[in-house]
């Protein structure tokens, strides 16, 4: 590079961290990860390190951070909030060459001691200096540009976690630095209840912790989740400073501020590599975000004598690790069918190295969240990968995007399922599409399989999900029709499963041929209709074919079905993929006993609905719930204004304690049976 390349290189450098800056410190808004900042600044340096003369006064490197809001009262810093220097080599290399650096600067040869260091971890937060006056917070404020900060008492006064008055004996003054955060579930929370009251969610955990420790309104502040971590020591008086950066930090877990425990004090390289490789195996399963560890020459007379150089300390650096987010160009967008039919929309990517692996395809969840996001193909995105977590994209870089870009729609580019062609819906409330070809889809072939043989739907005994498995995986079986063409012979080439085992599971599928209505269509597996609605639906309807043939406003006539509901049935039904299979299965002998719609149905407790709690004597749930339901009456869950009587056994609990509380007529099990026998309903009613 040339001088004249240099200053040009420079001065374009400056003006894009200058904007980037901007957006992160001053409008809370940052529009590129710190991964693609960080790189950019050390370019930066290393050209004004290879050429001083074009460093500027009002270069990035020349300051810490940005300028203060002009809405909040500037603060002079009485002891500069400096930043600490990054490592670039992520490697253990790292390590070893901040302790040589630390080393030579001492003036240590290899024979004597290794170093002592207090390790920690690198928050990723708002960093904030906390002013103690006679043991009285009396002024909190952000790093602002290190020298001048931004004054935010209001804000902090609302976190529980930093106190107002210190314990035991306080000195005259006091500064303890630490960094303001947020929580991963308590971001998470926040997100749900933005959600839920229909507001914007909020990007990742720094940026809504950071926009509320400067907000000028201290409610908006006390209604976030942030909490804090004490680190550093800033202005003092009056106080008899401890002799080592960790019995500081002891010192400030004694005042009662939190200190994290993740710390400890190490001997030499070796010590760091092991807590950086430490941290980094734990990092995902912290409860907050971190970006790396802090290494800290622990000795505070040695800090002293090893001082500063360009603004920060010779004693302390940052070791980051891989970063978990990155920027690249969305190609296009797929889509990938999961085991119930959801139907998840993919990011195809420019390949790019993040969280210590190249991604190619990143998660889009949802339409919602395409369209929240404004993610549109042809954009700069931020991709984030953290651990063995599935990448995702957290969203656009908007500046980057120079012309208008079309807006996503998945059904308009997916209005049938890519893997079996039925078609995909999207109900609403419900944020996720779906294909509708449940019985037919190979995507959902494994879960339609074992939820069709479950125990309350065609009740197969012996053909279990590792069965399922094993005849999916080697195409023996691909639709519910196929389990009827199985022989003894074929199962038992199986992996453990002897001729016996195959001759059961054989006659168990034979055996479920005969079956009820009701069990036939909790078993179809439509998205839904559970147990309990396959029942009425079947009560209702009286046949198959009826149902099949039913639309929306019929179906609304059934007991507890919604619009939601009949919506799910008539597309399940809609699709010919299903309608064969269903066809399929009865030219195989599977049938059932049909009987006249339940509007023509009378018995002793028609109309009625009942609550069954604790154990009966001398009948199962199951057996009563059959026994209220033949004569004509309904088994609810709950119990509310409109259930006519509660069943209760022994150890009833809750369930009987609101009945009492209702005024709900409770029977045992004696007086369920006497109001089942004939001319009970005009005796009991």
């Amino acid at each position: 590079m040339t001088p004249g390349q240099a200053h040009d290189r420079a001065a374009a450098l400056r003006g894009l961290l200058a904007r980037y800056d901007h957006a992160y410190h001053v409008l809370d808004n940052p529009t590129v990860p710190d991964a693609e900042y960080d790189r950019l600044f050390l370019e930066l340096r290393q050209i004004e390190t290879d050429f001083p003369e074009v460093r500027t006064a009002d270069s990035p490197t020349q300051r810490v951070g940005g300028a203060p809001r002009s809405e909040l009262r500037a603060v002079r810093h009485d002891v500069p909030m400096l930043s600490i220097y990054t490592e670039t080599d992520k490697s253990e290399q790292g390590a070893r060459a901040f302790d040589a650096r630390v080393r030579k600067a001492l003036g240590l040869s290899s024979e004597d001691a290794p170093v002592e260091y207090a390790v920690e971890l690198k928050f990723d937060g708002l960093a904030i200096g906390l002013r103690y006056e006679n043991g009285v917070l009396v002024r909190a404020a952000t790093r602002g540009d290190g020298e001048t900060g931004e004054d935010v008492t209001h804000n902090v006064r609302t976190i529980r976690q930093i106190p107002l008055r210190l314990s035991g004996a306080a000195p005259a003054l006091i500064e303890v630095r630490g960094e303001i955060y947020m929580r991963r579930d308590d971001f998470e929370k926040l997100n749900q209840a933005q959600r839920e009251a229909g507001a914007k969610s909020f990007v990742n955990p720094r940026n809504t912790a950071a926009g509320a420790v400067r907000q000028l309104d201290p409610a908006i502040a006390a209604r976030r989740p942030l909490s804090f971590f004490a680190y550093g020591l800033g202005a003092r008086a009056g106080w008899s400073v401890p002799t080592s950066h960790s019995t500081m930090l002891d010192a400030f877990a004694a005042f009662g501020f939190p200190v994290c425990a993740h710390r400890r004090v190490v001997n030499g390289p070796d010590g760091l590599i092991a807590f950086h490789a430490e941290i980094e195996a734990m990092r995902n399963s912290l409860p907050y975000d971190i970006d790396g560890v802090v290494y800290k020459v622990n000795s505070l007379a040695l800090q002293e004598q090893l001082g500063f150089v360009s603004r920060e300390p010779r004693w302390a650096v940052a070791h980051k690790y891989p970063a978990q987010e990155e920027i690249t160009r969305l190609t296009g967008i797929e889509v990938q069918v999961g085991r119930t039919g959801a139907i998840t929309p993919v990011a195809r990517l420019e390949p790019v190295f993040v969280g210590g692996v190249t991604v190619t395809n990143a998660t889009l969840h949802n339409q919602g969240e395409i369209d929240r996001k404004d993610v549109r193909i042809g954009d700069w995105v931020i991709v984030r990968r953290a651990g063995d977590v599935i990448p995702e994209v957290v969203g656009p870089v908007l500046e980057r995007r120079s012309e208008e870009l079309a807006r996503f729609d998945l059904l308009a580019s997916f209005p049938t399922c890519p893997v079996c062609g039925s078609h995909v819906v999207r109900v609403e409330g419900e944020a996720v599409a779906r294909c509708t070809g449940g019985l037919f889809c190979p995507a959902q072939r494994k879960q339609a399989l074992i939820h069709f043989a479950s125990r309350k739907a065609m009740d197969i005994e012996g053909l279990g999900d590792k069965l399922i498995e094993q005849l999916v995986d080697n195409a023996i079986v691909k639709t519910p029709v196929d389990l009827y063409r199985l022989g003894v012979l074929g199962l038992a080439g199986l992996e453990r499963m002897a001729e016996k085992s195959a001759g059961n599971v054989v006659a168990a599928i034979a055996k479920s041929r005969a079956t009820s209505l009701q069990r036939f269509i909790y078993a179809l597996g439509i998205r839904n209709v559970g147990e309990s609605t396959a029942r009425d639906l079947a009560r209702h309807f009286g046949s198959l074919d009826a149902l099949m043939a039913a639309d929306a406003e019929t179906l609304l006539a059934v007991t507890d079905v919604g619009p939601v509901v009949a919506k799910c049935i008539v597309d399940f039904f809609a699709e010919g993929h299903n309608r064969e299979v269903i066809e399929q299965l009865r030219a195989a002998g599977v049938d059932w006993p049909e009987h006249a719609p339940a509007q023509h149905l009378e018995g002793p407790l028609s109309g009625k609905t009942l609550v069954i709690t604790g154990t009966l004597p001398g009948l199962s749930r199951d057996e009563a719930r059959a026994m209220i339901e033949a004569a004509g009456g309904k088994v609810s869950g709950s119990v509310s204004k409109k259930t006519d009587f509660v069943v209760a056994g022994e150890a009833a609990g809750s369930k009987l304690d609101k009945a009492q509380q209702l005024g709900v007529s409770i029977l045992d099990e004696a007086a369920l049976r006497a109001m089942l026998e004939p001319n009970a309903q005009n005796s009991l009613f």
